[in-house]
């Protein structure tokens, strides 16, 4: 039976597609069905045997799908390989890439390690989220890290009300609200003050964004709660987002429904390691010198 391998790629940066020709050579020679996306080709100049594919069903039936970038390139894999349920594996190619699973300077090993076979896959929470306005769907997707709720104009407040599992929470003035996975903890929602939350917790975010409020912490629910955030509809319009990638408008009285997603997306882990390692490394903690317990 032939393996096969999906290869998405940040082609913007000279260094990505370098090490996406490294990684599609190897694989090939390895016995790899290797396919690209379509409109990446002129820019990878790839070797024989490996196949273009323009289609949003790419990742179908693959084995593997290799994300070489950063966290924007592994996002837009992630799009490819959930509804395959295909393995995602992450190079970081770009600055923090804290979903990457891999770095530059272990390409080749990593290569090895999954021609070898010497992986497993956890299963990371997601978002499915719809938006409606009197009556008619505006939205229907997901995310793997954030839905956010944001104001559609600059100089003005939004007012949004917050439901959850059905009862209402609190109004918020504010710049909007962050819905995030565990996985998305460390992205937006961080940046807006939401807490830390380790990966193989199951729950829910949400964190209000600059919230004129007496109660304007994040809080964290059960993965079975539902979001319902509703666009007071004497304010401006919103913007709803998913995972910085995908955008719709929101009129005054709109409504969004954030819930567990159904799917998961499939992560390719090679080699066991702490999360706390990960946090040390990525956000550059100062624990040189620390005589705590090292075991």
């Amino acid at each position: 039976m032939t393996r096969s391998a999906l290869l998405v790629t940040h082609t913007g940066r000279r260094q990505s597609t370098q090490q996406a020709q490294a990684v599609a050579r190897d694989l090939v020679a390895a016995g790899f069905e290797v396919r690209v996306i379509a409109e990446e080709v002129d820019d990878l100049e790839l070797p024989p045997g490996v196949t273009p594919v323009d289609d949003p069903s790419a990742a179908e039936g693959a084995e593997i799908v290799f994300a070489l970038g950063g966290d924007g390139t592994f996002l837009r894999a992630a799009e490819l390989a959930r509804p395959a349920k295909a393995p995602l594996l992450g190079i970081n190619l770009g600055k923090v890439g804290f979903l990457a699973e891999a770095e530059l300077q272990n390409i080749d090993q990593t290569v090895r390690d999954i021609v070898d076979g010497d992986y497993t896959v956890d299963e990371r929470l997601t978002l499915d989220v719809r938006a409606e306005y009197d009556g008619r769907l505006i939205a229907d997707s997901w995310a793997l890290n954030e839905v956010s709720v944001e104001k559609g104009q600059r100089a003005q407040m939004l007012e949004l009300l917050v439901d959850v599992d059905g009862r209402p929470l609190s109004r918020y003035g504010c710049d909007g609200v962050v819905c995030a996975t565990p996985t998305g903890s460390t992205a937006y929602a961080f940046s807006a003050g939401g807490p830390v939350v380790w990966p193989e917790v199951e729950a829910l975010l949400l964190v209000p964004i600059s919230a004129h409020a007496l109660f304007s912490k994040p809080i964290v629910t059960a993965p079975t709660s539902t979001f319902v955030i509703t666009v007071d509809p004497y304010t401006s319009f919103a913007v709803l987002c998913c995972d910085g990638r995908r955008t719709w408008d929101l009129p005054p009285g709109a409504q969004v429904t954030v819930e567990r997603g159904q799917l998961p997306v499939r992560l390719v882990r090679l080699k066991p390691r702490p999360f706390t390692d990960t946090l040390v490394a990525k956000f550059h903690l100062p624990v040189e010198g620390w005589r705590g317990n090292r075991r």
